[in-house]
């Protein structure tokens, strides 16, 4: 009796390092080297990844409906990287794309491969004012916005997102790359990447928070990570046993959604 092939759980980056030039948006050099190290990784840790760079919002939208067509895993994992502002990304042209339409694409009654399934949103942008020009280290953000915590209402059942910053504040890119996608890569290449998704995330906010300071005019700042969760259950989303780990843990139900700073 033949088995039924598995289904890999599938992987989703879309990064903007150039964008038009009436954008008025600064390139932000590093962050295809985020891209480039998070496609190899996720690759390893056995996810289908698809990247995409530079696009403007109609493509991006378009990009998330085809997803949603798609046979999945056990779980689906979102990567987005641009200039930002309060519960937005910019695309290709410096329009605002709201985070909220993104999530609400892959929700159950849009997508029922990921109904009951965990998605996954790890945001590389702005929440807030610009920094100033001169420095060795990039902000990805326009004009200081208003705090808005609509979009945290209208993540999809089961979703969990983390972003680079916390309301308000701006997330740093050095040619490098982003401290916080790379603190994702190093973790996910260490032992850590074993660890149920709750506390791994809790300790990329550590490793940023604690670790890292600012070069250049802004020495000494910081970052703080921080992720907003519905999921009810514990998870193991990059263990080498992804499948059976989840199985294992499903005897451990737990009901949370919060937002973790250190």
């Amino acid at each position: 009796m033949n088995s039924s092939p598995v289904i890999k759980s599938r992987a989703l980056i879309i990064v903007m390092s150039d964008f038009h030039p009436r954008s008025n948006l600064s390139r932000r050099k590093g962050a295809l080297r985020d891209a480039s190290r998070l496609f190899k990784i996720l690759s390893r840790l056995n996810y289908e990844v698809k990247l995409h760079t530079d696009k403007t919002a109609e493509e991006i939208k378009q990009i998330y409906e085809e997803e949603s067509q798609e046979e999945q895993g056990d779980c689906f994992l979102s990567i987005l990287s641009s200039h930002g502002e309060e519960g937005a990304i910019f695309d290709f042209y410096g329009r605002p794309i709201k985070l909220n339409q993104i999530f609400c694409m892959l929700s159950p009654d849009k997508c029922r491969a990921l109904a009951g399934k965990p998605k996954l949103f790890f945001i590389q942008a702005c929440r807030g004012e610009m920094l100033d020009e001169g420095i060795q280290i990039e902000a990805d953000s326009m004009v200081l916005q208003e705090d808005n915590f609509a979009h945290y209402l209208t993540i999809p059942d089961d979703t969990t997102v983390m972003f680079a910053s916390s309301p308000g504040y701006a997330a740093f890119l050095n040619l490098a790359g982003s401290i916080f996608l790379q603190t994702l890569c190093n973790l996910l290449e260490a032992e850590e990447r074993h660890l149920e998704l709750t506390r791994l995330l809790t300790r990329i906010n550590h490793r940023v928070a604690y670790e890292f300071q600012a070069r250049g005019q802004h020495k000494g700042m910081k970052e703080m990570p921080c992720f907003i969760t519905n999921m009810t259950r514990v998870f193991y989303p990059f263990s080498e046993c992804r499948t059976e780990s989840n199985r294992q843990a499903d005897g451990h139900i737990f009901n949370v959604t919060s937002r973790a700073v250190l």
